[in-house]
């Protein structure tokens, strides 16, 4: 229980109508789970606006209200307080209410289209083994030093984020490192965070449906920047053309890192195969046993992340050598029969599908078949359809258009819009099967020894997601079923 009196200095508010001698257990702004002695901040959403709920939850036995505008009828038994940003006022209480967790401990945010999960998970592992007790908070799973906990958007809202930062800080962690999607940004979700750095891996085409345009993309990406203190570091990939605009306006120290242009941390690589990467790393010499042009700059990020932190250069690679990064990113399995290479990745943006489809390009031998089955998602951005299935048709000797997470969208209206992306000839070796589960059969089928098969789009996912409802669904479990399958 905190008193509202004691909170209030720590919330950007204009008035405050009512008795604010009063206490609150929990921070609240979904109306759904409002409560007695729970504080109820209304947002104005992209679909919904939590104003409209105020007298629900003051009938579910809420008392406190912070609202950007004064509601027409108030209550004498309520505390209203007006602010100007409600988003922004949720950090900021949820903040003070956790006793600023973010202080007590070193954060790293990652941002960027592609690569979050990787870097940020890799930190994770490599602090970890560093001897730190370490917090991971991403798409694919928050970690607490070692429970582990589901995660169910890439960065929580702003009290469920404030509250996790305040268990971790409790069960002793040290370091925190978690992804910053663009959502958080705009959404203001991490406010009152406290961060001690901020890694910047690439930009492209994602979140349109969001963003409108591809300008205020990146502007909201910049913004992240933008809003760190002077102490800490930032540190962007210069090969990435907005690169450096990412660090035109920033307080922090800025770092760079690259492959191809002059960088604080430059690197090359020297060998590039299934067995992993050797490349010259900060003028070391070193193999990771990661695989890809792409994993090469997240592993940079990661390095240069813990150089600017103060870690030992040597002993950072030494460790950096022997970890495999996130699940679901390029995880592979092979087929006991026919030696038949699966691929697993979330890539589920252009720039994504190309990188992995390069990389794959790169490795595979003469001769042997490259496979693609791909969807795109509902109720995403529809622009980037008929490009993911070009890329595909383009790198790949077949493909096969499937189902993501339709949501709530007609899965073959889906496959149509992608389908649009094709030329003719590119349709002479694409089929389009909406069961996931029955294009990844296919694709095995259609493989000879040797083959390598891709299967993009979900990675980790544990779920599709039909009509509205999400149901049990893994593309690495179903690979493996559909290996053992082929392979009696």
């Amino acid at each position: 229980m905190k008193s509202l009196d004691i909170l209030l200095p720590h919330l950007n508010h204009t008035q405050v109508w009512g008795n604010s001698h009063c206490m609150l257990d929990a921070i609240c702004i979904d109306s759904r789970k409002a409560k007695q002695g729970a504080a109820f901040i209304a947002i104005k959403g992209t679909n919904q606006d939590g104003h409209d709920y105020i007298d629900q939850v003051i009938d579910a036995g809420v008392r406190i209200i912070i609202c950007e505008q004064k509601p027409i009828t108030l209550r004498e038994d309520c505390c209203y307080i007006l602010v100007s940003d409600s988003s922004k006022a949720a950090g900021q209480l949820a903040n003070a209410f956790y006793d600023f967790p973010s202080k007590n401990m070193t954060i790293v945010g990652v941002t960027g289209t592609n690569g979050k999960t990787t870097v940020s998970t890799l930190l994770f592992q490599l602090f970890t083994q560093l001897g730190y007790p370490c917090g991971l908070l991403s798409t694919v799973q928050n970690i607490i030093i070692d429970k582990t906990l589901a995660a169910t958007h890439t960065t929580p809202d702003a009290p469920a984020l404030q509250e996790l930062l305040a268990q971790m800080r409790d069960a002793g962690c040290t370091h925190i490192f978690m992804e910053v999607s663009s959502h958080a940004i705009h959404q203001n979700r991490i406010e009152g965070i406290d961060f001690d750095g901020a890694l910047f891996t690439n930009i492209s085409h994602d979140h349109l449906d969001y963003h409108k345009t591809f300008e205020e993309y990146i502007q909201v990406k910049k913004h992240f920047f933008d809003m760190l203190p002077s102490n800490a570091f930032a540190l962007s990939n210069t090969d990435d053309k907005r690169g450096m605009v990412m660090l035109q306006n920033t307080k922090a120290q800025a770092y760079t890192y690259s492959l191809r242009n002059p960088a604080t941390i430059k690197g090359k690589v020297l060998e590039n195969n299934l067995t992993g990467l050797v490349m010259e790393l900060d003028g070391y010499e070193i193999h990771f046993r990661m695989i890809g042009t792409f994993n090469a700059y997240n592993l940079m990020a990661v390095y240069g992340a813990a150089k600017f932190l103060g870690q030992d250069p040597i002993e950072c690679l030494q460790h950096l050598s022997n970890l495999q990064g996130a699940e679901g990113r390029f995880e592979s399995i092979i087929s006991g029969k026919d030696n038949i290479l699966g691929i697993i990745d979330y890539a589920h943006t252009p720039d994504a599908l190309l990188n992995v489809l390069n990389t794959i390009q790169q490795l595979r031998k003469q001769g042997e078949q490259l496979i693609t089955v791909v969807g795109c998602g509902g109720d995403r951005d529809k622009s980037k359809r008929p490009l993911m299935a070009e890329i595909a048709a383009e790198k790949s000797d077949r493909i096969l258009l499937t189902s993501d997470n339709p949501r709530t969208e007609d899965p073959e209206q889906i496959l149509n819009e992608m389908e649009a992306g094709l030329s003719i000839s590119h349709k002479r070796k694409t089929l389009r099967i909406s069961d996931r589960k029955e294009a990844i059969k296919a694709a095995v089928s259609l493989a000879q020894a040797g083959d390598v098969i891709l299967i993009a789009g979900k990675g980790h996912e544990k779920y599709q997601e039909v009509a509205g409802v999400r149901h049990p669904f893994d593309d690495k479990a179903i690979l493996k079923e559909i290996f053992n399958l082929f392979n009696k």
